[in-house]
């Protein structure tokens, strides 16, 4: 093996003294900060420990306990898991690590990331698009667990028995399997209360959305303002008060959720719906839709491609240890869809037997009703005190809805503030929350559910994604893996591996593409419950995909046309696609030891690569392998 260069640089003295003692491992300890943010007074978490919760309160939400269950369940069960775990690990995982440090390789937020190059500035305006609408109805279906839970406080839950009006075909959710057979002989499709509650009672759903959505129900209205304000609190003081918070957010779910999933898999016929769920059906591994589904939740449930990852990281000390972080988080991410899958289809299991159902597949409506029915209706067959476990059950989805709410609209917030670094945070924080409020007042309508899956489709899913490729073909194949590379390997001193090469370079961007394209060929118009949309709500739709996706274009003629040089045009869109004066870290010293470093680095390569007189093609294969040279470490003594 060659022998690894040395580079020396100042550094400051306390810095120094950390990782001699090697403290860059104690997750405890306080980051020493170098200096503050040259634009802006940027705070620093107050400990490592505060981003790791912060960041698992971010990835592990709802996307775990209510959108991986009923994207399971729309696709075969187990059939999904394994597309999902592949997944995982060839986009998952990597585009969460690229984030993550992005965002402490320049302490900037997602939109001020571009000045790696100028000329995709759009990616990060069209992602805080994608990111609004996001939290526009996320935040709305933390409403629905607040209505929940002070529902919860009854003498008997309202959604455990049947009222004389909801008509014949109803099933008590608090019978056992042999009480509802016996009291429910009359023919037809039978309807546990607890979906009856949630369609009629609390959403009060259209069937049709033909004559418009209707007013916003007085109550969830309450309930939604309740949930902007504690989400404004929380964010009040940036990471100040949202470090401080995210113990609680992170860990208190686990708790209640395992305590769910301990009884759930008690019930009668819980043991099928577990088999439902971990059997994999083989053949729809060939089922390109699966796959494509998989991306999706992948997308939804670690919040990659839409800018919080890389906000909580732009608080991070510049030699904070992201990759241990990166991989704790998407490992317990999985770990948590997994413990819910396992707790959900327990339940379906026991549903589908109180039904005399035997197909699982077919027990309730998906969508938001696996979290606001099933789980309801396994909570009112509790046999001791079921008020104070649907009290547990639907405060914790409130603070996994809280955790991820406050990441993402963080993350708006933080864009705003780069671009407004004068306005005061908490300013910012209480005008954009507002507007979330009055924006999230259209989901919580008789038609708001309709809107739900529409702006999900078309603003959280479909925009998100495109723009999640773009910048991967921004950062890797225009910006360079090299370069990136290089770069990563300054900040974190380790090595990148030929995993994160191949995913990075080549894996990753081809499979986002390829799955991207099946989507077109294959497109469907979206419908809500088997209903078709009308025009009006399509185009609705539409352009909030068009609108978020021609930011690109928007922002790269702007980048051009600023461009007062007499140069041609190709040239000036070749130079605002290179890395502008301001890209690097932030700090001073630092940024010229990173210029220092990487000039080492290109030296050494090309004597390599270039000495050798190698074909382009053979040139590419070096970078993308890492054969060019080994592992250029700083001399630890001088950190």
């Amino acid at each position: 093996m060659p022998e690894i260069a040395t580079i020396s640089y100042p550094v400051s003295e306390k810095n120094h003294e950390a990782s001699a003692n090697g403290n860059v491992n104690d997750l405890s300890q306080p980051d020493a900060s170098q200096s503050k943010n040259t634009d802006q007074n940027r705070p620093e978490w107050s400990n490592k420990l505060e981003f790791l919760m912060s960041c698992i309160s971010m990835s592990v939400g709802l996307g775990n306990v209510w959108r991986f269950p009923f994207t399971a369940y729309e696709n075969g069960g187990g059939a999904f898991l394994i597309p999902y775990l592949i997944v995982l690990f060839v986009i998952g995982r990597p585009l969460y690590y690229l984030e993550m440090a992005l965002g402490q390789f320049t302490s900037r937020s997602s939109v001020k990331i571009w000045e790696v190059s100028p000329l995709f500035k759009g990616i990060g305006i069209g992602q805080l698009v994608g990111t609004t609408s996001v939290v526009s109805y996320y935040v709305s279906l933390i409403a629905l667990t607040l209505s929940y839970m002070f529902a919860s406080f009854a003498s008997v839950l309202p959604w455990a028995t049947c009222k004389e009006t909801w008509g014949d075909n109803c099933v008590d959710s608090s019978l056992i399997a042999n009480e509802m057979r016996d009291n429910n002989s009359s023919a037809g499709q039978k309807v546990s209360s607890s979906q009856i509650y949630f369609l009629d009672i609390v959403l009060k759903e259209k069937d049709s959305i033909d004559d418009g959505i209707g007013a916003p129900d007085w109550k969830l209205t309450l309930w939604l303002l309740l949930a902007w304000v504690v989400i404004f609190l929380v964010l009040v003081r940036g990471v100040k008060s949202s470090g401080k918070v995210a113990y609680f957010l992170a860990i208190f779910p686990y708790v209640v959720l395992i305590i769910i999933l301990v009884r759930a898999l008690t019930l009668d016929g819980a043991a099928d719906g577990v088999i439902f769920f971990i059997k994999p059906q083989w053949g729809e591994l060939l089922n390109p839709k699966v796959w494509k589904e998989a991306v999706v939740q992948c997308f939804f449930s670690l919040a990659v491609g839409m800018g919080p990852v890389i906000m909580y990281a732009s608080y991070n000390n510049f030699k904070h240890n992201s990759y241990r972080d990166a991989m704790i988080v998407t490992t317990l991410d999985t770990f948590t869809s997994l413990l819910g899958g396992m707790t959900i289809f327990s339940i379906l299991g026991n549903l589908a037997h109180n039904l005399g159902i035997e197909d699982i597949s077919k027990v309730v409506k998906s969508g938001t009703g696996l979290a606001f029915i099933s789980y309801p209706d396994a909570i009112a067959k509790f046999d001791i005190v079921p008020q104070l476990f649907s009290v547990l059950f639907f405060f914790m989805l409130f603070v996994l809805g809280v955790g991820s709410a406050v990441a993402l609209h963080g993350a708006i917030i933080t864009a705003f503030w780069d671009a407004f670094p004068k306005r005061k945070y908490w300013h910012l924080a209480l005008i954009l929350s507002t507007i979330g409020f009055c924006t999230g007042l259209v989901y919580i309508t008789p038609g708001g559910q309709w809107i739900l899956d529409l702006v999900d489709h078309y603003g959280g899913t479909f925009l998100i994604y495109v723009l999640a490729i773009v910048e991967m073909v921004a950062i890797f194949w225009i910006y360079g893996l090299d370069n990136w590379c290089n770069d990563i390997e300054f900040m974190v001193q380790r090595r990148v591996g030929l995993y994160w090469r191949l995913c990075w370079g080549l894996i990753t961007p081809l499979f986002m593409i390829a799955v991207f394209l099946y989507s077109l060929v294959e497109y469907k118009w979206p419908t809500y419950s088997g209903q078709e949309y009308p025009n009006d709500a399509l185009i609705c739709g539409i352009f909030i995909f068009v609108f978020g996706m021609s930011q690109v274009l928007i922002w790269a003629v702007w980048t051009v046309t600023e461009d007062s040089t007499q140069e041609s045009v190709w040239e000036k869109i070749t130079k605002a696609a290179k890395p502008s004066a301001q890209w690097g870290p932030s700090v001073e010293h630092t940024r010229k030891a990173w210029l220092k470093y990487k000039e080492e680095a290109r030296t050494r390569r090309d004597d390599i690569i270039y000495a050798k007189n190698h074909s382009s093609i053979v040139r590419k294969l070096y970078v993308l392998f890492g054969l060019y040279d080994d592992f250029i470490r700083l001399d630890s003594t001088k950190l």
